[in-house]
């Protein structure tokens, strides 16, 4: 037991004085300088090199894009129309007369006529002669008829253009006189007679 107490008293000793060897080579240093070698040694100093700004030189601005030149806008003058009344010069003698001018007086618009009309005619198979068929006679006859201002019939009808056969003129007049009528007109007003022609055809179907 004594032994070992001994034992930690002697460490004991040597770690004191490692530590007051250690503080005393701590402060030798500190006072001969060579803390500031270790410390130079370990952290080299820092170099700075000054680098001069190199300044932009001041161009002047380009210069400004030529302008052309437009040509200036011609406006045409106004047409200006002055009428100057012209004063004609005549040696020539006017005859002055006192008398009135005669009214120029326009003829009267000429009357509108319209010829008769037929209302309504029977067929012509009807007014055939039979004697005309069996002998095939065939033809067409142009008839006039003339009417009054009520459309009646003012005698008998003629036969403008005969057909050949005297049977078919006849029919043909026959027919005629059984149609309708229209009076023909004047400006409108029914006239006291007028007349219509028209073309009666036979032929055997």
């Amino acid at each position: 037991m004594a032994v070992y107490v001994q034992q930690n008293n002697s460490r004991r000793m040597m770690i004191l004085a490692v530590i007051i060897g250690f503080h005393l080579l701590l402060v030798y240093a500190l006072v001969s300088g060579l803390a500031r070698k270790v410390v130079q040694v370990v952290a080299p100093p820092i170099v700075t090199d000054m680098i001069e700004e190199i300044q932009q030189e001041d161009r002047p601005p380009p210069p400004p894009p030529p302008q052309m030149e437009r040509p200036p806008v011609q406006v045409p003058p106004p047409d200006v129309v002055i009428d100057i009344p012209v004063q004609q010069s005549t040696t020539s003698i006017s005859n002055v007369t006192d008398k009135p001018v005669p009214r120029v007086v326009a003829p009267p618009p000429p009357k509108v006529v319209i010829a008769a009309k037929i209302r309504r005619m029977p067929s012509s198979e009807d007014y055939y002669p039979a004697a005309s068929k069996r002998a095939e006679e065939q033809g067409a006859v142009v008839v006039r008829s003339c009417v009054d201002d009520k459309g009646r019939l003012i005698g008998d009808p003629t036969v403008v253009t005969s057909s050949g056969y005297s049977r078919l003129d006849a029919g043909a007049v026959r027919l005629a006189k059984a149609g309708r009528y229209a009076p023909g007109t004047s400006d409108g007003q029914a006239q006291s007679e007028s007349c219509v022609s028209f073309r009666v055809k036979f032929e055997i179907k």
